[in-house]
């Protein structure tokens, strides 16, 4: 089963996306801040992230370009799932090497499609 962690502070937004990716058959590892998820990314060694951009303590481009630095998660899917839609924002997303960005609200289906890509699944 491959192994997803996703760093939101929403709980309920968190809620929501665990759901559908145990619905859609992943394994879910959650943080709520930036640090817990890199935490957590050397503890659990995840298949892919999902990072929301505005976390507390490391935000989500850092955590983002901290794992795409590490040789451990260089080529580890980092998908963005954040309100911020501007132009901006997705050019930052990329500098740091993000694979994907998806913009909230997010139709769950889109999300598992994207996830689903780069995990080399279809």
């Amino acid at each position: 089963m491959k192994k997803i962690l996703i760093a939101e502070d929403s709980p309920t937004v968190l809620g929501i996306l665990k759901s559908v990716l145990e619905n859609a058959g992943y394994g879910v590892v959650t943080a709520s801040d930036g640090q817990e998820a890199l935490n957590k990314a050397n503890a659990e060694k995840p298949d892919l992230f999902i990072l929301d951009l505005m976390l507390p303590k490391v935000d989500g481009y850092k955590v983002c370009g901290m794992l795409k630095f590490d040789r451990n998660f260089a080529a580890t899917p980092v998908v963005i799932l954040t309100a911020r839609a501007g132009d901006a924002d997705r050019e930052t997303a990329r500098d740091v090497k993000a694979d994907e960005y998806v913009t909230k609200p997010f139709e769950p289906s889109e999300l598992i499609s994207k996830i689903k890509k780069l995990l080399k699944e279809e």
